[in-house]
């Protein structure tokens, strides 16, 4: 996917390190200092706009909400949305996915959401799926004994994909959704793609899978 240059999103990005914090390391296992209280930590891989960590702190003040998008030209409307509400449970990375467990602690995490990420349809590309055993492994390690991993998707294959791939890895899996709005669920919170899609009939896929930890932890 192409995105529009913004030559300026660079420096308004480090204009604000409020909300888009460099060098996110150095809050790793420390982000309940950072953000000052004890509330459950929710972190979004691929945070696009920023429209689901913005309205998910807004309905939300009793989380700390943390999205993660690598791109100035996408994730500077994210900044703009955070600055417009003036939210402070809330702040962006711009950093890759893959290097997730730089960021933060083993355990430190409740909930993590994979929201309408590349399906990256060809076989040989799948272990660029966030859904792949290669990431589950890095998530398990930041979530919680108990934590979740909440999916949404518009994408069938990729949807049974990631069950199965949850599955195999231990990982339970609850409330299974194939048509998110026509079933409906209390506190949903869109994305730009959510939007869309479904304001053109297409159906949600949605899925929680917990981590219980494993046996010889």
């Amino acid at each position: 996917m192409r995105h529009r240059n913004k030559p300026w999103a660079a420096e308004e990005i480090a204009a604000h390190p409020q909300y888009i914090v460099p060098q996110p390391s150095g809050n790793k296992g420390r982000w309940h200092h950072f953000f000052g209280n004890s509330n459950p930590l929710y972190v979004e891989v691929g945070s696009g706009k920023g429209r689901f960590v913005t309205g998910m702190a807004d309905e939300n003040p009793g989380i700390n909400m943390i999205g993660i998008e690598k791109f100035d030209t996408i994730i500077i409307s994210g900044l703009e949305r955070m600055i417009e509400r003036g939210l402070k449970n809330v702040i962006m990375l711009k950093e890759d996915v893959n290097e997730i467990t730089s960021f933060f602690g083993p355990k430190e995490v409740d909930r993590l959401f994979i929201n309408f990420t590349d399906p990256w349809p060809k076989n040989r590309h799948a272990k660029r799926r966030l859904t792949h055993e290669g990431f589950l492994q890095k998530y398990v390690e930041i979530l919680k004994d108990g934590g979740e991993i909440h999916m949404k998707t518009d994408n069938r294959l990729l949807f049974q994909y990631s069950l199965q791939s949850f599955s195999e890895f231990g990982l339970t899996l609850k409330n299974i959704s194939l048509d998110l709005h026509e079933d409906g669920l209390e506190g949903n919170v869109m994305t730009e793609y959510e939007e869309k899609f479904s304001s053109e009939g297409q159906p949600i896929y949605r899925v929680e899978a917990v981590w219980n930890g494993r046996e010889d932890e």
